[in-house]
């Protein structure tokens, strides 16, 4: 999914088996985050720090939702232990991460496996890619300050 490309309407269900959809998030702009593994390091500062600029993203027009392909379960233990306050998108179908374009190939220790790649996207109001920040432009102890600089556009 590219700058340009609307995202798709449905999205997912959330922690607490609810579907989300971006039309309910008309008007507002749509920060989705993609991220590897629930509780892992990079993860939960990559989580921490968009939940520290939560308040600065929502008066700046924002709603925060994070994907990734754990569970439900997972996501709530999670939400609760970070206190964490947007959704999180259980996609164990792997829907949304292909239909994003974020699933494939990665390696580890020379180890290769199947998996998400960090990335997150700022969709418009009308649910279209405005900006892609791709896994190595990520850096996740300060990506809430990288997403709110770039939705200010400084």
């Amino acid at each position: 999914m590219e700058t340009g490309e609307k995202a798709p309407d449905v999205l997912g269900r959330n922690e607490n088996g609810e579907e989300i959809r971006l039309a309910d998030y008309k008007g507002r702009k749509v920060v989705l985050y993609f991220y590897p593994k629930d509780s892992t390091s990079g993860c939960t500062a990559e989580a921490c720090s968009l939940r520290d600029r939560y308040a600065d993203l929502q008066a700046a027009g924002c709603e925060v939702i994070g994907v990734s392909i754990d569970s439900e379960a997972s996501h709530r233990k999670f939400i609760e232990k970070q206190e964490l306050p947007f959704p999180l998108i259980a996609d164990t179908e792997k829907r949304l991460v292909q239909e994003m374009g974020v699933w494939g190939e990665k390696s580890m220790y020379g180890r290769k496996y199947m998996g998400t790649f960090r990335t997150t996207f700022i969709l418009n109001e009308d649910g279209v890619v405005e900006r892609v920040f791709l896994p190595k432009e990520i850096k996740t102890k300060t990506h809430g300050d990288q997403v709110l600089a770039a939705v200010l556009k400084r």
